[in-house]
């Protein structure tokens, strides 16, 4: 990059020079030959940039990578606070009508559906880390 930017200095002062030779009545077009070709470095570094994380995702889909989607704390633990609310009406309606076998027929369905989900969802133990870690080596 360093290479990049002594050439646009060195074209900062041809122009700079240009000026000086030219006159202040030729600033307007020099000046804007010059951001062109900023313009232009800007561009061609762009669609680098572009062109390389397009290469990056497509080589993540061929993997069968799932695309990185943000998760929020709710969205992650939603199915949890909804079952811990729930589950003191079900123990009470559970122990109630059978006991204590009402109240682990209970607790097994909540833990059942939970587990369910955090199956579905990526595994039991998957904390959505994975890709986190994955940035410390760049």
């Amino acid at each position: 990059m360093e290479a990049r930017d002594h050439e646009l200095k060195k074209e900062l002062a041809a122009t700079l020079q240009a000026r000086g030779e030219l006159g202040a009545e030729y600033e307007s077009v020099l000046v804007e030959s010059f951001l062109e070709k900023v313009e232009q470095r800007l561009d061609t570094t762009l669609d680098r940039r572009v062109r390389r994380q397009l290469a990056e995702q497509q080589m993540a889909d061929a993997r069968g990578a799932r695309p990185a989607q943000p998760e929020t704390f709710g969205e992650r633990h939603a199915l949890g606070i909804v079952s811990l609310i729930l589950a003191v009406p079900l123990s009470a309606i559970g122990v109630v009508n059978a006991g204590l076998g009402g109240l682990v027929v209970a607790w097994l369905g909540i833990v059942g559906v939970n587990a369910f989900q955090a199956a579905r969802s990526g595994g039991l133990f998957h904390r959505g880390d994975e890709r986190r870690s994955s940035d410390w080596k760049d």
